[in-house]
């Protein structure tokens, strides 16, 4: 079995770098895409109610999950503000978040999503906004926890939430204060 994926790699690493990272980049997207169209056939023999539960439960356990492997591959040791926020910034979703942006102090970090490609694309189908808020809190509480358990999330903005045309969401990190 270690052939094939030696000589995977092998191929891999043939490939230009450009390249290599637009495949990269197309299989976050393919993620996000069957993540979408299994929340949309749930929707459609269900309810929303159903799909939205399902989805949330999912990604509360793949935060929780993606975390730890970000943590063993980036080999990350610290449990800070700043570790936080290089392992979420390497998650599938936030690399599929081209237009975010992200402010990093020493007790805090704010996350945005400016353009959300989601959001556009169900408005674009006449789907409407995804009231994704509960979704994505479950998967980034779960996520930030396994970081750090005194780590905290607080979500300032999210749909169902009414949100500025130039912010789709905004998430919040911080340490609790302890006693």
């Amino acid at each position: 079995m270690s052939g094939i994926v030696d000589k995977d790699r092998e191929m891999l690493e043939r490939m230009p770098k450009d390249r290599l990272f637009d495949l990269f980049f197309l299989h976050i997207r393919n993620l996000w895409r069957v993540d979408g169209l299994y929340f949309l056939g749930i929707e459609e023999k269900f309810n929303t109610d159903a799909a939205m539960e399902i989805d949330a439960n999912c990604w509360q356990l793949m935060g929780k999950l993606e975390a730890k492997a970000l943590k063993k591959v980036l080999k990350i040791k610290g449990n800070d503000i700043s570790s936080l926020i290089y392992a979420l910034r390497n998650t599938s979703w936030a690399l599929d978040q081209r237009d975010k942006e992200v402010e990093v102090t020493a007790t805090k970090c704010v996350y945005r999503v400016t353009e959300c490609r989601t959001q556009l694309t169900r408005m674009r189908k006449g789907l409407g906004e995804f009231p994704c808020r509960k979704v994505r809190f479950n998967y980034l509480r779960s996520f930030a926890e396994e970081m750090n358990p005194l780590l905290e999330v607080k979500c300032r903005i999210c749909p169902p939430s009414e949100h500025p045309t130039s912010v789709w969401c905004e998430w919040e990190f911080k340490l609790k204060k302890t006693k």
